[in-house]
């Protein structure tokens, strides 16, 4: 028989340690407010999640990780079309493309990764079906859910807090005209670089986001620690109206316009040069 609740009653926190102390098989199934996900377990471990927006076949999962490049994952979803996610990941251990360890680090952080974003959910509706799990062709790990109930509890903090400080991310932010933060101090990560490479005026957090595949709290974590070391500063959207499209020009054409000025931004800033000078020297 499912076990069926509303989140507002009972939060994913204790629905883990439910699992947990019951040792249970099956899979659960989460219906937030705007995302459906859902975590398999065996015995209490968990051992796969998915996330409804979120691909999940291996390759692409494998570039999520930084194993493989776009135009690698082409070629390998291209030449096993079809195949199971076990299936190609044969393959590319068979052909030395990828060894094991990394394969099975990646679906971890993959699986980590969604469940951490769910932590946040405090409303909606949760099914736990029993002895059913949701991972033919998949590759399965397991995870022993008393770290992922610290690790989750604590991010949960954080978010919490993050969200405080930065509560919309409809806003924009600009290079900051005088750092506090000496230059030779600055240490940013690969991440944060791709944040900085589209600060611009015109540029939410929410689309940085986006284009960039970061979760809010993510972005949210950055962000702040490009304001704590006065980097940038925050500045809200420009308020003018959208100029109307060219006659003949559709709204689609004219989104796609949008788009790609989102992906190539011109910000010609004298901190940008400060920063790429820096790296150079280093």
């Amino acid at each position: 028989m499912a076990l069926k609740g509303k989140l507002e009653d009972f939060g994913i926190t204790q629905l883990l340690n439910l699992i947990n102390l019951a040792r249970k098989t099956g899979t659960l199934y989460l219906q937030g407010d705007q995302k459906n996900a859902y975590l398999c377990f065996r015995e209490g471990k968990l051992i796969y999640a998915g996330m409804d927006d979120l691909e999940d076949d291996l390759p692409v999962i494998l570039q999520r990780a930084g194993v493989f490049t776009t135009d690698q994952v082409r070629t390998i979803k291209s030449h096993m079309a079809g195949k199971s996610d076990r299936e190609i990941a044969q393959v590319l251990i068979t052909t030395g493309r990828i060894q094991q360890q990394d394969v099975i680090k990646s679906i971890r952080e993959h699986i980590l990764d969604l469940v951490y974003q769910i932590f946040s959910w405090n409303e909606g509706l949760f099914r736990f079906e029993p002895s059913k799990l949701t991972t033919q062709g998949k590759i399965t790990t397991s995870i022993a859910l008393e770290n992922v109930i610290m690790e989750g509890s604590r991010r949960l903090k954080e978010w919490e807090r993050l969200q405080d400080e930065l509560p919309n991310l409809d806003i924009s932010l600009k290079f900051a005209e005088r750092p506090t933060t000496p230059l030779r101090d600055i240490n940013l990560s690969v991440e944060e670089w791709r944040v900085i490479s589209f600060i611009n005026p015109r540029n939410s957090l929410r689309q940085i986001a986006q284009y960039n595949n970061m979760s809010e709290l993510q972005i949210r974590k950055i962000v702040y620690s490009l304001l704590q070391a006065g980097l940038v500063e925050v500045i809200r959207p420009p308020r003018s109206a959208a100029p109307a499209p060219a006659a003949g020009k559709s709204s689609a054409v004219q989104a796609e316009s949008e788009d790609v000025q989102m992906r190539a931004p011109a910000v010609k800033r004298g901190l940008v040069q400060k920063l790429i000078s820096r790296i150079r020297e280093l």
